[in-house]
């Protein structure tokens, strides 16, 4: 009686769930033929404001195509080593060569799609040699065929079929593959920048952490020696123990700091090797302190920020997919409405009461034989269910999403710009602030080094100032590093060279203004989709 209890329960649970699921597509087949309201559709967003922001940059402002970055931008650096790490990279790293066989693929896609607006012709050929059972169903209406043998040829040597693109269906079909071409072609611009600045990052950050390098082993030297001074002043009592572990303490510091800094030279070799598509080996011969780099000076160009769209590889690219999207949104609209297939055959075709291919021969390449076949359809959808309407919403909400994606992808751009200027404003404020602070100890050397010869100090004095003036030229060399990393990140900022988007005044998609439009909402209310 449980069993029978609980198979009762579970057969009433699926009635319910049957009678919901039945409700739901109801109400969503309702919903596919309410009219969409187009003020809840994605819209673009206008030029963000940067006046204010570039007028306190403090950087210089220089108007013309010399304003912008470089595409070989990396050269400002004067660096023959990293010029050669960044070729090899282009030439080898295994993400941007995938990024340029999808381009590969995106661009035949194009023919595919454009093919669909020319007719099809193909030339076929067939033959058929059969033989009618005694007994079969064709001898029980006509005796005289049972036992037959027939051979059958026809040459087909036009065989066309073409869809009419009255409503630039396939038009806009090629037009969404050509949009998706561009995109990808603006992703493997930007994948290029993102390789190039991923570059010249580890390299300048490497850079500053070699020169940093022989300064921490200077260090360790120097501080092992204060140590074994303030030991042996212990040791005379001329000094008291808290001295001794002062000293201590410090070398150790700079014992961990020499093998940090090591370490992550290895990290950026490493990362270097990585990018230029090779192993670890590679690395070893890159960073070994032979090479020299000179600071970037970026300029920020006075036609900031509506020259965005033209300089920035992914807001083209994201500009780009929106008018791929909303060409696929008239696709779907065009389904609404009726097609026109056109079919031509013509050719030979023969048929002979015997085996023998030459009798078959005598009658198929002959004139009365030829014959055609013209056959134009019209399909006009009239009831589908809501299949239609939902094919079109999803369309429509893809290119919602592509418009935000725009949209995000240009407030990006411009937050970058506006966080590349403040934070090269700052590491430049940094690196000459503790530039004054190096040279100001310099001078406290020289004049210490006059009162050692006066008398006036000691060794040890001299050899904690020598200390103190490494640890102030450890952290401007740390310094250099950031200046040249936020030179990059400017760079990378205002395109990285990249000329190829469109300009500021190239049109928005706005696929809901079509002529189009109105009639498929007509149909929609009418018949649903």
């Amino acid at each position: 009686m449980l069993l029978v209890y609980k198979i009762r329960r579970l057969s009433a649970k699926l009635r319910r769930a049957a009678r919901v699921s039945v409700a739901a597509v109801s109400c969503a087949s309702l919903a596919a033929c309410m009219p969409i309201d187009r003020a809840d559709r994605s819209q673009f967003i206008e030029q963000p404001a940067m006046t204010r922001t570039l007028s306190q940059a403090g950087l210089p402002v220089v108007e013309g195509e010399t304003a912008w970055p470089r595409e070989d931008w990396w050269r400002a650096f004067r660096s023959a080593e990293l010029d050669a790490i960044i070729d090899k990279a282009l030439a080898d790293n295994q993400n941007y060569r995938k990024a340029q066989n999808a381009l590969r693929e995106a661009d035949a896609a194009i023919r595919i799609f454009g093919a669909r607006l020319l007719p099809e012709i193909n030339s076929t050929f067939g033959m058929r040699q059969s033989r009618n059972p005694l007994n079969g169903v064709v001898a029980s209406y006509n005796p005289e065929q049972g036992g037959l043998e027939k051979t059958m040829a026809f040459i087909n040597p036009l065989a066309l079929t073409w869809e009419l693109d009255f409503w630039q269906k396939n038009r806009a079909l090629l037009d969404a593959a050509i949009g998706e071409a561009a995109a990808q072609a603006g992703e493997t611009e930007q994948s290029r920048l993102l390789l190039t600045t991923g570059v010249a990052r580890a390299y300048l950050r490497g850079y500053a952490l070699t020169q940093q390098s022989s300064l921490a082993t200077t260090s360790v030297k120097m501080r092992r020696a204060l140590r074994a001074l303030a030991e042996t002043r212990y040791q005379t009592g001329l000094d008291t123990l808290d001295g001794v572990q002062i000293a201590r303490t410090n070398e150790e510091v700079a014992v961990r700091r020499e093998a940090t800094v090591k370490a992550a030279i290895t990290l950026q070799r490493d990362a270097i090797a990585r990018l230029m598509g090779e192993g670890p080996d590679a690395g070893l011969t890159v960073l070994n302190g032979r090479g020299s780099v000179a600071p970037a000076q970026p300029a920020l160009p006075k036609t900031l920020p509506i020259e965005l769209l033209r300089r920035r590889p992914d807001l083209g690219a994201a500009l780009a997919r929106a008018e791929a999207w909303a060409a696929r949104v008239h696709a779907a609209k065009t389904l609404f409405l009726p097609s026109i297939d056109l079919s031509i055959v013509g050719g030979f075709e023969a048929s002979v009461t015997s085996t023998k291919l030459s009798k078959l021969s005598g009658f198929l390449f002959n004139p009365s034989a030829l014959g055609y076949v013209a056959a134009p359809t019209i399909r006009l959808p009239v009831f589908q269910g809501g299949r239609l309407s939902g094919n079109l919403e999803v369309q429509r909400a893809e290119y919602d999403q592509a418009v935000d994606a725009y949209n995000d992808t240009l407030l990006q751009a411009a937050q970058q710009v506006a966080d590349g200027i403040a934070n090269l404003r700052r590491a430049r404020s940094e690196f000459d602030a503790q530039n004054r602070f190096v040279r100001a100890r310099r001078t406290e050397l020289a004049l210490s080094k006059v009162r050692l010869r006066d008398g006036l100090r000691d060794q040890r004095e001299i050899l904690q100032e020598r200390a103190d003036l490494l640890d102030a030229i450890f952290t401007l060399r740390g310094l250099d590093g950031d200046r040249l990393i936020a030179a990059v990140d400017l760079y990378q900022a205002l395109g990285g060279g990249f000329a190829g988007g469109p300009g500021p005044d190239y049109p928005k998609p706005a696929p809901e203004t079509d002529p189009i439009t109105p009639v498929v909402e007509g149909i929609q209310s009418l018949t649903g989709g």
